[in-house]
């Protein structure tokens, strides 16, 4: 993790975040282009943006204040999905950062930065309808047609066919398993059952 406050006259305002995904990545390239866009403290770090612990993007929160602009180069940089962006968009906003994103010509401190946001905001709760309203028609069909959620049933014939073949022959639970396309937990407990019937009759 690393912190540069560059030596030459720079917006105090402007602060820069850059992140690459592990170790062997290179920062340079976004270092230069944070300090070109004029960045008066730079922030960077080597973490992969999946984690929620990124020491050096907690820092630039820590750090930032209102009136402050936060530059990346991309995104990706900052962001995990959609919508992790859009969360982070809307704790800039109420703690009024701007964001200035290089690569996607997004600054949210003019119109259209904002309106682009508000797009992919829009977007991001269509995609979230439209999976939700295909959920509910499979569900409604299949309930149509006799089916009901959860696991199918595993057909009670490849369950008899690998107890056969476990009990006749060398081969491992496993490999019978993988031979008659049943679980293994499912193909224990039809052996259990067999056995209790054995026991009871």
């Amino acid at each position: 993790m690393k912190t540069i406050t560059p030596a030459f006259s720079t917006s105090p305002h402007r602060i820069g975040y850059a992140r690459v995904s592990s170790v062997g990545q290179n920062l340079d390239s976004q270092l230069d282009a944070l300090q070109h866009a004029g960045c008066g403290k730079i922030f960077s770090e080597k973490m992969t943006g999946s984690r929620m612990d990124r020491p050096a993007w907690n820092e630039v929160l820590e750090y930032a204040r209102s009136g402050d602009t936060l530059v990346v180069t991309e995104l990706s940089r900052m962001t995990r999905s959609l919508l992790n962006l859009l969360e982070i968009t809307k704790l800039l906003e109420q703690r009024q950062i701007n964001l200035v994103s290089l690569r996607e010509s997004i600054d949210t401190s003019t119109a259209t930065g904002r309106c682009f946001l508000s797009m992919m905001g829009a977007i991001h709760q269509m995609e979230r309808e439209l999976r939700a309203e295909r959920a509910a028609a499979g569900r409604s069909s299949a309930k149509a047609r006799g089916r009901t959620g959860g696991r199918p049933k595993t057909d009670p014939a490849k369950l008899e066919n690998a107890r056969i073949l476990y009990e006749n022959s060398n081969k491992t639970a496993a490999e019978v398993c993988k031979i008659a396309g049943v679980g293994r937990r499912r193909f224990f407990a039809h052996i259990a059952e067999k056995r209790k019937e054995k026991q009871s009759g």
